[in-house]
């Protein structure tokens, strides 16, 4: 059965009040861990052109081990069809990447602290050039509604009582702006 991964972002505004927040509804966090990942597009696609319905791609590096996931959007860009699995070489599957159409876009370096909030994972990211960020994320049937679980997750997020600015961007969205704005 395929799998839809759920999520809702927020651009964390006071780090040391979502922490106590987390503490105090019981979430504990992972030490920080180095994710490093590559995004991939596929050639025709364009930034600024809709995502939905739009397969892409992420080579993430973590601990020497490598995760090659493909996400498709479907409600939006935070509610995707998802499979990945380990791969063995990081640069053979770039270029089976390349070989099938897709083209590299951008890096995304982050500290991540991982945990959990009943059947929620969290994630605490420290995000290379863009800053803090808060996902909340959930995995269900392809057939659920995304818009009604980001609703929930939205709402969880909202009682914490500490000040999040939801943000509707993916990373490798983020942080090519970011570039963009500094070049």
């Amino acid at each position: 059965m395929k799998a839809q991964e759920i999520e809702v972002k927020y651009r964390v505004i006071d780090q040391d009040a979502l922490l106590h927040a987390l503490t105090d509804q019981g979430v504990s966090l992972s030490a920080p861990v180095l994710q490093e990942d590559q995004a991939y597009a596929p050639t025709w696609w364009d930034y600024g052109k809709p995502k939905t319905g739009v397969p892409f791609g992420r080579l993430r590096t973590v601990q020497g081990k490598h995760l090659f996931t493909v996400k498709t959007p479907q409600d939006n860009e935070m509610a995707c069809l998802e499979a990945e699995t380990i791969v063995a070489d990081a640069e053979r599957m770039h270029d089976a990447l390349l070989q099938m159409g897709f083209r590299p876009t951008v890096r995304i370096v982050k500290e991540r602290r991982t945990g959990r909030a009943g059947r929620w994972s969290l994630c605490l990211d420290q995000v290379e050039g863009v800053g803090p960020f808060l996902e909340i994320e959930t995995v269900t049937t392809a057939d659920e509604s995304g818009l009604a679980v980001q609703a929930r997750l939205d709402t969880w997020a909202n009682n914490l009582g500490v000040k999040l600015e939801r943000v509707t961007d993916t990373y490798d969205s983020l942080v090519r702006l970011a570039q963009h704005h500094s070049a």
